[in-house]
């Protein structure tokens, strides 16, 4: 073992928790108010002719950061397996900082002309150059804390930031839509959330101070040091396994929770504050749920856990899309969102949780960055430009739940050899 000894664990207490997780909640709050904004956005930095040619510019722009995460996880994950979790926490949080700054000081192209959009693509690189080493070194940190019998239970805290930052995130959008003029919200309001993401990062870097940190001194040593070839060599059937577990995690919860409320304001024709309340619901639904999930797979197992979720997410996805395009209405938004924001979350938990257990704690940042780097690179920052692509190409505006059903049932295929994790020691 080259992490905390069994004797040194202890139950993470809130402001440990609080302190491991800050920085993927500073992520999902940046990629909420983004993906809300979308519309206004792609307005600012890339006008075109057709609404919608737009509107794909902008959810291109939001997927380009995902371009960086996997550089940002094989370095930030490497430097986390080396020379500890912490530095490498307090690093990816600096970086966050600087991108998020520039998308709340970005000119638009009315200001710099063809600048603008490259302005706006650096900045979004840097925060996903930063986030694709967030996530291996914190839940790294998380579950090496935590006991062998609730690794679920406190892996899903990662989650729970998640949703309530999102759910932070649509509340400040909801309120600046409610304050805010028309005009107003697109000449300088829709900064405001990534100034408001700036301003949290001292807090965190302040907060993570008082952490201890698990990599052991041992695995320091040059000899003991990890390696992209360990990772690829002795793990590499392991890792583009769980890549593809990943993959249908990644799609429903950017489909469903982000992408949605824009679905909801361009295709259905739905007021941007309806669409907006429709993102403040699936972000509760999974802070509602994320511990549940996490319990249930300590107690069931990961492998059923995710197993049945995804069937039920599976035959549920195109009756909600048809009930949406029928209804058209608040209520009906709302009860969809709601419904597969439930699934998606059951089913997601576990198999984050699942993939940090796979990997040996000597080379487990790095191969979790990886694999997440890579996974929402490929799937996440392409499905919203997918989904808005299905309904131009095809004229319906259901063709995104077939895209949906698709990614959940490949993606389900890797529980048929990966083995059960939850009874593992970690």
């Amino acid at each position: 073992m080259t992490t905390v000894a069994d004797a040194e664990r202890r139950t993470p207490t809130f402001t440990t928790i609080a302190a491991i997780t800050v920085g993927n909640g500073l992520e999902f709050f940046d990629f909420t108010v983004y993906s809300f904004f979308a519309v206004l956005i792609g307005s600012s930095f890339f006008p075109a002719k057709d609404p919608v040619v737009s509107l794909m510019l902008a959810v291109g722009s939001y997927g380009i950061a995902f371009v960086a995460r996997p550089i940002g996880g094989v370095i930030l994950g490497l430097y986390a397996d080396r020379a500890g979790r912490k530095p490498a926490m307090t690093l990816t949080l600096l970086s966050m900082a600087g991108g998020s700054l520039g998308v709340a000081l970005a000119p638009t192209y009315a200001q710099i002309g063809v600048f603008a959009p490259i302005w706006l693509v650096c900045a979004r690189l840097l925060q996903g150059f930063a986030l694709g080493g967030e996530v291996g070194a914190s839940t790294s940190l998380l579950l090496e804390y935590a006991g062998d019998r609730d690794r679920g239970y406190y892996g899903s805290w990662q989650l729970f930031s998640q949703g309530l930052s999102a759910l932070a995130g649509a509340g400040v959008a909801v309120l600046l839509t409610n304050a805010l003029s028309h005009d107003q919200l697109y000449a300088w309001g829709w900064r405001i959330p990534f100034a408001i993401g700036v301003a949290m990062v001292p807090l965190g870097i302040y907060i993570r101070r008082h952490l201890n940190e698990t990599l052991m001194p041992k695995a320091r040593n040059s000899s003991n040091m990890a390696t992209l070839a360990e990772v690829f060599k002795a793990n590499g059937e392991l890792v583009w396994s769980c890549l593809l577990l990943m993959g249908g995690s990644t799609i429903t919860t950017y489909v469903v929770v982000f992408y949605l409320p824009t679905y909801a304001t361009q295709f259905l024709e739905m007021p941007l504050s309806v669409a907006l309340w429709a993102g403040v619901t699936a972000s509760a639904v999974s802070v509602a749920t994320s511990t549940y999930a996490g319990i249930l797979s300590d107690r069931i197992g990961r492998k059923r856990t995710v197993l049945w979720s995804r069937f039920a997410l599976a035959i549920s996805v195109l009756p909600g899309f048809m009930l949406l395009e029928a209804y058209r209405s608040p209520a009906a938004l709302i009860c969809v969102v709601a419904a597969l924001s439930f699934l998606v979350v059951l089913q997601a938990v576990p198999v984050f949780v699942m993939i940090t257990e796979m990997f040996p704690s000597r080379i487990r940042a790095t191969s979790l960055s990886i694999v997440f780097g890579l996974g929402v690179a490929v799937f996440g920052g392409t499905a919203q430009v997918v989904a808005t692509w299905l309904i131009s190409a095809t004229g319906s505006h259901i063709a995104p739940a077939w895209y949906l059903i698709v990614a959940t049932l490949i993606s389900t295929i890797p529980l048929l050899w990966l083995t059960e994790t939850a009874d593992k020691r970690c």
